[in-house]
């Protein structure tokens, strides 16, 4: 296992790659706490992370289709707000352990069409934690959202990340671990630059 990194290099993902759509759910109350736990609509993610973002958004774009982020990196003060709210570790992660959003090594997303970006159907909508969303689940579900799902799956995996098996639009780099657990306010990141 890697020791954590003591240097961290948090980026905004769309300094990287501008053609990177952003509906940051958590800058409203959209969102599975209905609480808004962001002050800014912004995601940071680890450059070497987003760099592997990158990649998966360009390939997208071969094929008519791009990204749309729902979530990035997350301070461990919003992860103990939504433990408050959803103590469930089969759900949400445990604050004491942290997730690889606190490391600024996760990532929320969905796909998009490219010129009007529009949302693919999905099997579910974002945030609804139930067993519909897990990536096994396929009762109900339509071919097309399944091949959908499995199209944003693949290709991120081909580029280095993760797939959780709870949530269809969740994603770790595979190296997320290498990463510290952050609690860095989203105004102290973009101050830094």
């Amino acid at each position: 296992m890697c020791a954590a990194k003591k240097n961290h290099t948090l980026v905004e993902v769309t300094s990287i790659n501008p053609n990177i759509r952003l509906e940051i759910k958590y800058a409203t109350k959209d969102n599975f706490t209905k609480q808004k736990l962001y002050s800014t609509p912004r995601c940071f993610l680890q450059r070497d992370v987003a760099l592997k973002l990158d990649k998966v958004q360009k390939e997208l774009e071969k094929q008519g289709y791009g990204l749309k982020v729902f979530d990035g990196y997350r301070p461990l003060s919003v992860q103990k707000k939504m433990w408050k709210v959803f103590p469930n570790p089969c759900l949400v992660a445990d604050p004491k352990k942290g997730s690889s959003h606190n490391r600024g090594a996760a990532v929320d997303l969905t796909l998009v069409r490219l010129k009007t970006g529009k949302e693919l159907v999905m099997p579910t909508p974002f945030d609804e934690l139930t067993e519909r969303a897990h990536r096994s689940y396929t009762k109900g579900i339509s071919r097309q959202a399944l091949k959908n799902s499995k199209l944003l799956e693949s290709v991120m995996v081909k580029h280095g990340f993760m797939p959780l098996a709870t949530e269809w639009w969740h994603f770790n780099d595979k190296d997320a671990k290498q990463y510290a657990l952050l609690d860095e306010p989203f105004e102290a990141i973009a101050g830094k630059k």
